[in-house]
């Protein structure tokens, strides 16, 4: 009986033991799922937030942008120094062919008349500079020759110069297009974060992001009025050009005619007006003279946050035109909408 009493005995405790495991292993479970559930969720974040990562996004976008519009300023540079290189040694290489040429005629000449002058060897020469440093050569070359061939000679140098600094171009282009890309991505990937980020709001919340500082565009009166109390004509030139851009989109690294980056709206109104200005916000503060703030006129620069990544053209009455970021259009705003920087009068 002993024996038989053991056996069942364990059967039941151990019975009970694995129910009471399951029981708390499931409780357990559940209320690790309820509270993962609830919480560890994220909480949604408000209109307001929203605004603000986007705002924060688009400027950090904006100094992306003007990084990338000075690496593109100094990549056409480049690429035009290059160019120029390749055209200045293709003359050079049309002289060189034409002075060999001459020489060429010569040695025919004499080579018919029964002799050819070491010096006009060199229009046969397969490499004709290093026939040039023979001293045999300096010896027996005649007057008349060693003057032809001393041109040949410099023409060679100087074509192979020119090639030596096309090289260096090509080095400096290669670098300045694999910065343009770096700053490139950097402005795509903000961009694109913003854009995720509004996609979480309302149509009427994402109108509120393009619609806030914004007024109703102006009228003739406001425009001519501008024009007339800026302190030059190319001055009222330019905010002419701004009032005539009005509702044009934001677009970066855009410099018109139809859209604008906020530097390349006010490189364009100056182009407009006859006068060329720097492509970026950092340069374009340094094209004249600093103002304060309180003697603005209407076609001065503005220029706003500590990295100065942004530019506006004043119009008057604490306004500006400018070319905000892609949310909207270039429009009129208050200068004090934004961190203010500092001011140029351009002429």
């Amino acid at each position: 009986m002993g024996a038989h009493r053991r056996p069942r005995q364990r059967a039941t405790g151990g019975g009970r033991a694995r129910t009471a495991a399951t029981i708390t292993l499931a409780g357990a479970a559940t209320a690790t799922g309820l509270g993962g559930g609830t919480g560890h969720a994220d909480p949604q974040p408000t209109a307001a937030q929203v605004r603000a990562k986007v705002d924060k996004l688009y400027q950090e976008a904006e100094v992306a942008t003007e990084k990338y519009n000075g690496a593109k300023e100094k990549a056409d540079a480049a690429e035009q120094r290059l160019e120029d290189l390749r055209d200045e040694a293709a003359r050079k290489e049309d002289r060189l062919n034409s002075a060999r040429e001459a020489l060429g005629s010569v040695a025919a000449a004499q080579y018919r008349s029964g002799g050819l002058d070491p010096a006009l060897q060199l229009a046969l020469s397969s490499d004709p500079d290093r026939y040039l440093d023979g001293a045999a050569f300096a010896e027996r070359a005649g007057s008349r020759q060693q003057a032809e061939v001393g041109r040949v000679r410099k023409e060679l140098r100087e074509i192979e110069q020119l090639r030596g600094a096309a090289r260096v171009e090509v080095s400096s282009l290669k670098s300045r297009r694999a910065e343009l890309k770096r700053h490139r991505e950097t402005v795509t990937g903000k961009l694109e974060s913003a854009r995720r980020l509004l996609s979480q709001l309302t149509t009427e919340e994402r109108a509120d992001v393009g619609d806030r500082a914004s007024r109703s565009a102006p009228g003739p009166r406001e425009s001519l009025s501008a024009s007339a109390q800026a302190p030059n004509s190319r001055a009222a030139a330019a905010v002419a050009y701004a009032y005539q851009k009005l509702g044009s989109p934001y677009v970066w690294g855009a410099t018109g005619p139809n859209a604008f980056d906020c530097s390349g709206l006010t490189q364009a109104a100056y182009r407009a007006a006859g006068v060329s200005l720097p492509r970026t916000t950092y340069a374009q503060i340094d094209a004249g003279r600093r103002v304060p703030r309180s003697e603005l006129l209407p076609g001065d620069l503005v220029f706003f946050y500590s990295g100065i990544s942004h530019v506006g053209i004043y119009v008057g009455n604490g306004q500006m035109i400018h070319a905000p970021n892609p949310s909207a259009p270039v429009r009129v705003a208050p200068v004090d909408e934004m961190p203010f920087a500092g001011a140029t009068r351009v002429v």
